[in-house]
């Protein structure tokens, strides 16, 4: 087996190119940075730049499996040429990769597996979200997951299984949300975010990766959530943070419309709620390291067991 990875240098990247390598499994990869390109027995890059749809097709020598990470990080500020490329990027990988294929002959590629995100669910405080809703958030962020999506099934034309995992709030040291919340914290200047019962579907990084090679090794396809069993409002979370960091909460809450004058129409991510199942993936034999928000948070700041 070996997979092709793109957005393997990213915060999801990274984990799995790592778990692979663990499991003594090849990764080829794609960069856009020409002087990221390593050369080794288990990990070769090979440049592409989607907006140009430019690729090196020697990437899908040997590939059985693909794993798509590529698009523009959501948590940079808002404009509206940003938003343009938070789109484009997304589209533009997948074309990209599309008309690759289409170059030669793909038989020995088995599984395509994307990343997708739950935001294309409704905001909600009291819905529970299963893969088959058919209801799409009307908001900037459901509209391009939405498209995204659709681009991706156009994969299907090349007869092998493709999958769409859509993932939540990823927890990890080395990224997204969990260093800056934890920052406030210990700063004193941690709450909850409005009123704080919006709910939020996370997930540790390392079971994220897991189940991204979990889904490509077993052949599965169609949608999964890639979230926690056990999701949790933003206020449990910050409480969970601060008595893990040891900290108080002095704050009683961060009123919504100053981070929206802090953050812009990026500020809509902090108050979306969506509760999301994960029994799906479960009930194909995924196990989680990490099911319950107390045990990640002590895997990352205690280094205690799971």
């Amino acid at each position: 087996m070996k997979i092709l990875v793109t957005g393997a240098t990213g915060l999801i990247g990274r984990e799995i190119v790592e778990l692979s390598n663990k499991q003594g499994i090849p990764v080829n990869y794609l960069t856009t940075r020409r002087d990221k390109i390593v050369s080794n027995e288990n990990f070769q890059g090979f440049y592409w730049n989607p907006t140009t749809k430019e690729i090196d097709i020697k990437c899908f020598e040997g590939v059985t499996g693909i794993i798509n990470l590529a698009g523009a990080n959501i948590s940079n500020k808002w404009t509206s040429d940003y938003k343009n490329q938070i789109l484009s990027s997304r589209l533009n990988s997948i074309k990209t990769l599309t008309q690759a294929l289409g170059k030669i002959d793909s038989k020995h590629i088995t599984s395509f597996v994307s990343a997708s995100a739950t935001g294309i669910y409704p905001s909600s405080l009291s819905n529970y979200y299963i893969e088959e809703e058919k209801k799409i958030d009307d908001s900037f962020l459901g509209e391009v997951v939405d498209s995204w999506e659709k681009e991706i099934d156009t994969l299907g034309q090349f007869g092998f299984l493709v999958a769409k995992i859509r993932i939540g709030m990823v927890l990890s040291l080395d990224g997204g949300a969990l260093p800056k919340l934890a920052k406030a914290i210990r700063s004193y200047v941690g709450a909850p975010f409005g009123t704080g019962r919006q709910w939020q579907s996370w997930i540790h990084v390392s079971d994220l990766a897991r189940m991204f090679l979990f889904i490509t090794q077993n052949g599965l396809n169609g949608i999964y959530n890639g979230v926690s069993p056990n999701p949790v409002t933003n206020a449990k979370m910050i409480k969970e943070m601060a008595k893990t960091l040891d900290k108080p909460l002095i704050l009683p809450r961060i009123p919504k419309f100053v981070l929206h004058i802090i953050l812009g129409q990026k500020s809509y991510l902090l108050f979306s709620s969506q509760r999301v199942s994960s029994k799906k993936i479960a009930e194909e034999g995924f196990v989680f390291e990490y099911p319950n928000i107390t045990n990640a948070l002590e895997q990352f700041y205690n280094n205690t067991p799971s």
